[in-house]
C-alpha cells in the first residue's frame, strides 16, 4: 500500500543585518541593542527582501526577537497579503502550534511541530479546506495509533492503525463513493498477502476530474456532436429534447440520456482521448454532475 507522507518545509527566515533596515529615532520595531542583537518587535517588509514577489511596503513576516532568538508567535504573509504561517518559538526555536496555509488562504496543515518534527494530533488539508488526511505522532515522531486518509470530496479513502511508525492490523481502502475497495492485514509494516481482500463497487464510482470544464453542471451539446449519421447529413438542426444518443466525427458515443433545449440533463457523457481511447463516463443526474463510472464489460 502506498502511503504519502506529507513534507512540512519549515519556514525560518534568513538573518538579515541591521544595515537592511532604517531605524529611526522614536521606533518602536526593529530595535538593535548596544551589542547587536535583535529585540522585541520586528516586521520585516518586502523592501527588506529585495528581488521577490512582496512589494516594498509588503509584510514578509513578524514577530519578537530576544536576545536575536525568534519568541512566541511568528507570522509569515504570502505576496498576496494571505497568511502563510503561523509558528511558534521557543528559544529561536520552532516549539508548539504551528498552522500552515495555502496561498488561497485555506489551512494547509497544523499541529505540534517541536524543534524538528510533529508530535501528537495532525491535519494535512487540501486547498479546497477539506480534510486530506489526520494522523498521530508520537514524541519521537512516529505516526502511532489511528490514521486516516480522505478524498477531496470528504469521503475516507483508506484507514487503519500505527504502531510506532508502522502499519499495523487491518487497514481498509474505499472507493471515492465509499465502498469498500480493498482490505490487507499488516505486521510492522509488512503487508500479508495472502490477507488481501479486493472489492467492486455496489455503486457507481465517483471520480473528480482535474477539469473544471468536464464537471460542470450542465453540458452544452459540441458542434460536431450527432444523434445519428442520417440527422448529420442534414446539417443545421434544431435544438435537442428528450432521449437521445450522440456521437462523435469519429462515430463513437459521447451522450446517452435526456436533453433540455441542448443541455444535457442526464445519463452518461463519453470522453475520449486523441487516439479515440475511452479515459471516463460522467454521470449526470437532474442537470448536476455527480461523478464518474467505470466502462461496462
Amino acid at each position: 500500500m502506498k502511503i504519502f507522507l506529507p513534507i512540512f518545509t519549515l519556514l525560518l527566515s534568513s538573518v538579515i543585518s541591521a544595515q537592511s533596515f532604517e531605524l529611526f529615532k522614536g521606533d518602536t520595531i526593529n530595535k538593535i541593542d548596544s551589542d547587536g542583537r535583535k529585540q522585541a518587535k520586528w516586521v520585516i517588509f518586502g523592501k527588506n527582501k529585495p528581488g521577490t514577489c512582496y512589494t516594498p511596503e509588503a509584510k514578509v513576516e513578524e514577530g519578537k526577537y530576544q536576545d536575536n532568538r525568534k519568541k512566541d508567535l511568528w507570522v509569515e504573509y504570502f505576496c498576496n497579503g494571505n497568511l502563510k504561517s503561523k509558528l511558534t518559538f521557543v528559544n529561536g526555536r520552532p516549539d508548539g502550534y504551528a498552522i500552515m496555509y495555502h496561498e488561497n488562504g485555506k489551512i494547509s496543515e497544523e499541529g505540534i511541530w517541536k524543534v524538528s518534527k510533529w508530535v501528537g494530533n495532525y491535519k494535512l488539508y487540501y486547498d479546497n479546506g477539506q480534510v486530506q488526511h489526520e494522523f498521530i505522532y508520537n514524541q519521537t515522531g512516529k505516526r502511532e495509533g489511528s490514521s486516516t486518509y480522505y478524498y477531496e470530496n470528504g469521503q475516507k479513502a483508506i484507514e487503519g492503525n500505527f504502531v510506532n511508525g508502522k502499519e499495523a492490523g487491518t487497514f481498509k481502502e474505499y472507493y471515492e463513493n465509499g465502498d469498500v475497495k480493498a482490505e490487507k492485514n499488516f505486521n510492522e509494516g509488512n503487508v500479508d498477502v495472502a490477507s488481501i481482500k479486493e472489492y467492486q463497487p455496489k455503486k457507481p464510482n465517483i471520480q473528480k476530474s482535474d477539469n473544471p470544464a468536464e464537471n460542470a453542471p450542465k453540458i452544452v451539446v459540441k458542434e460536431d456532436e450527432k444523434p445519428n449519421d442520417a440527422q448529420a447529413k442534414k446539417g443545421a438542426r434544431g435544438p435537442l429534447n428528450g432521449p437521445n444518443v450522440l456521437y462523435n466525427k469519429n462515430k463513437q458515443i459521447t451522450k446517452d440520456g435526456i436533453f433540455k433545449d441542448n443541455l444535457f440533463i442526464e445519463g452518461k457523457a463519453y470522453f475520449y482521448d486523441e487516439n479515440g481511447i475511452l479515459t471516463r463516463i460522467a454521470v449526470y443526474k437532474n442537470g448536476v454532475y455527480v461523478g464518474d463510472t467505470q466502462p461496462e464489460k
